[in-house]
């Protein structure tokens, strides 16, 4: 019987069937293994043919139904694996298989793919303009150094002729994928030996061991090496276990960057990964999270991030990943880090009290600045009580007078601090009177209670984090008490460019160490490039700290191998006229084939969601509110705040209510005058916003306003 191997370029075109057409191509793929070589030449129905005057000789194609095939590669060297490139239309499926080759590299020794015929077409033309040019992009690489990064003959001659990125870029979706990484990181300025090191060296270790077989014949040789984009079927038991459940393509198919990092054996200490939208962070840590399980059967590990939609998201993901194993899912806890904090506290000290909302608080700091007459306003004293009393975890009054207020650009003499001292004194004594307290405070109190009483509190063997750029000093405290200092104790990661809730650390100063233990993912497998350029110009250049911070973050090489439409920016005279445009929008995305489920349409302010829901609902289109935390096979277009999209992704998303009022939101940016640098981290949060929210869209992106449009908008429309 013939083997099956299944590519990621394969599953992604199942993907975007609908369900009666996958169905039909996973009964094809079923009485395809069942019968033998012979049989599959004879077999009327799913008809196995050669594609004539294929760059490939291997190329096949066979039958799922009258107007879909699946492209295949046939063995040439004796062996039984078939490699499943591709489905699509009778048509496009001859197209696609007779301009492309597969060919191993003589480096990574793993199977690669170009359109070859597109790069004999573009290459001359590129040519003719370089003869013109002053400077070509790669002139300063020598033939044997890009060699070195497995750039190939082929490559080779296209490299030679491009001027400028632009023209790099045409030939993304043309060249092997890994060649295309390297070339595209040399442009973008980093060095050669260190692309060699994190991108070549690391792919070239995912292969199996060598045998010496190097050949462009020997598929099953290259296929076994080639484990981040093909996963090789070994029976009709693990092909029928694989159609009979959800097949997402992250739970097999991993970058080298993405296994290298989630499937070390160990790291010295904490480790954190970091990388823009879509480059799959979440994916590592939940790998990273079955590769720990599977080192001890005794270890207890917790799984965290920031929010509850989250958490639950990170909860479905490791279930599916574990294939809902009950014995390994109970040895994980995942949960926000604030209800961990509240569960603590709890259990080690009692009741902890109601636990305030922003709002909440900030009427609390309203009245005191006014019953104790202060010179500053509710913001002011609600964030030098988050940024400098408990990010410091100060608990005196004299270690407030003397601390160094870092992050704040607004000097205090001794006499202020006395005063706001007093203010602060009496903000917890009134939450202690009321039976209430702030989240952050639960956490601080977490904190010190499992430094105070060891062993008695909840305790881990490993913690890993995801999107840990919003977490405050506070949580990170609680979050090192829960772990013994060792190896693998932190898996941290994260992405700066994200960062929307106003967290400033220094994970040093927090006794979490992560030099020498970082990486950084660079490839986003979410968005098209068209969605992430539109989108990374929405932040406009603003600085970025990261992680530690100690240091800038930079999205230096961060780019996409897919490409689809532009995003649309409209503007409206009025919101109805606005909301209605975004039910066309949502019509129209369902009309073309995407299911309600996979479309998210957002807006700022709950009360603008609630009335588009409405609008959809009176479309005729089910809607499920995101913040309600209905179970994810639920049918319906998801509404939601921009908060709540944070971490999820969907292939469509409308961004409604993009105007100057609700970007920047006045009431979210301090005030230049009070001060400074709290008005450039709001600013530069505030657009984060916006490019987390837009970044959530995978193949079609949608912005819109009515009246005047947000000052945000104006480098993208």
């Amino acid at each position: 019987m013939p083997q099956i191997a299944i590519t990621n370029t394969f599953w992604e075109g199942v993907d975007r069937l609908d369900k009666p057409a996958r169905a039909r191509v996973h009964k094809a793929m079923g009485k395809f293994q069942q019968l033998t070589t012979h049989q599959l030449h004879a077999d009327k129905g799913l008809h196995l043919e050669s594609v004539v005057g294929s760059r490939d000789p291997r190329m096949r194609t066979i039958r799922v139904d009258d107007g879909l095939r699946i492209v295949l590669l046939a063995p040439d060297d004796g062996s039984d694996v078939f490699v499943f490139v591709h489905v699509v239309s009778h048509d496009k499926a001859y197209s696609w298989a007779k301009r492309r080759l597969y060919t191993v590299n003589a480096v990574t020794r793993c199977l690669e793919v170009r359109d070859l015929t597109a790069m004999e077409q573009v290459t001359p033309l590129f040519a003719q303009e370089a003869e013109a040019a002053p400077q070509l992009l790669f002139a300063s690489w020598s033939d044997s150094v890009l060699g070195h990064l497995g750039v190939d003959d082929v490559t080779l001659r296209a490299a030679r002729t491009i001027t400028g990125k632009a023209q790099l870029e045409a030939f993304g979706s043309l060249m092997p994928e890994d060649q295309f990484e390297a070339l595209w990181l040399l442009a973008e300025g980093f060095k050669a030996e260190d692309i060699y090191r994190d991108l070549v060296a690391v792919t070239a270790r995912e292969s199996t061991s060598d045998d010496g077989a190097t050949a462009q014949g020997e598929l099953a040789t290259a296929v076994g090496r080639t484990r981040s984009r093909i996963a090789l079927v070994t029976g009709p038991e693990e092909l029928a276990d694989i159609l009979a459940k959800p097949f997402d393509a992250w739970r097999v198919f991993l970058h080298p960057a993405q296994r290298r990092i989630a499937y070390r054996p160990s790291y010295a200490g904490p480790a954190q990964i970091t990388g823009g939208p879509g480059t799959g962070k979440t994916v590592v840590a939940l790998h990273r999270v079955k590769h720990l399980l599977g080192r001890s059967p005794d270890s207890r590990i917790l799984l965290t991030t920031y929010t509850g939609a989250l958490a639950r998201s990170l909860r479905s993901g490791l279930a599916l990943l574990l294939d809902h194993d009950r014995a390994l899912l109970g040895r994980v806890t995942v949960t926000t880090v604030d209800a961990l904090a509240q569960r603590t506290v709890r259990k080690l000290s009692g009741n902890p009290g109601t636990a305030l909302g922003d709002k909440d608080e900030r009427l609390r700091w309203q009245r005191l600045a006014r019953t104790l007459e202060l010179p500053w306003n509710d913001a002011f004293l609600a964030q030098e009580y988050r940024h400098v009393v408990l990010a410091q975890d100060l608990r005196a009054h004299s270690e407030y007078r003397d601390c160094l207020r870092r992050g704040r650009g607004s000097a205090l003499g001794r006499a202020q601090r006395e005063r706001i001292w007093q203010a602060v004194a009496r903000f917890e004594d009134e939450l202690d009177r009321d039976r209430a307290c702030t989240w952050l405070q639960l956490c601080a109190q977490a904190a010190r209670l499992l430094r105070d009483k060891p062993g008695e509190g909840p305790a881990y063997d490993h913690v890993v984090v995801d999107e840990a750029q919003d977490l405050h000093p506070a949580q990170w405290r609680l979050l090192r008490a829960l772990v013994p200092e060792g190896p693998d104790d932190l898996f941290v990661t994260g992405d700066p460019h994200q960062r929307i809730y106003d967290a400033r650390v220094s994970l040093r100063s927090l006794g979490i160490s992560v030099t020498g233990r970082g990486a950084r993912l660079r490839l986003n497998y979410r968005s098209t490039e068209e969605i992430l350029r539109w989108s990374r110009a929405l932040l406009d250049g603003e600085p970025v700290a990261d992680l530690t911070g100690d240091d800038r973050d930079s999205l230096a090489g961060y780019r996409s191998l897919l490409h689809g439409a532009q995003p649309v920016c409209e503007g409206h005279g009025t919101e109805q006229a606005e909301d209605e445009a975004v039910v066309r929008r949502v019509l129209d995305w369902v009309e073309a084939g995407v299911a309600p489920s996979e479309i998210a349409v957002c807006a700022r302010f709950h009360t603008r969601t609630a009335r588009l829901g409405d609008r959809l609902d009176e479309a005729g289109l089910p809607v499920v509110q995101v913040k309600d935390g209905d179970p994810e096979d639920t049918v319906g277009v998801r509404v939601s705040s921009l908060h709540s999209l944070k971490g999820l992704e969907f292939r469509c998303v409308a961004v409604a209510g993009v105007t100057a009022s609700a970007f920047p939101l006045q009431a979210a940016v301090t005030p230049l005058g009070v001060d400074r640098l709290q008005h450039a981290t709001d600013l530069a949060a505030e657009r984060c916003l916006l490019f987390v929210a837009c970044t959530r869209a995978r193949e079609g992106l949608y912005a819109s306003y009515s009246g005047r449009p947000s000052e945000f908008l104006d480098g993208v429309r």
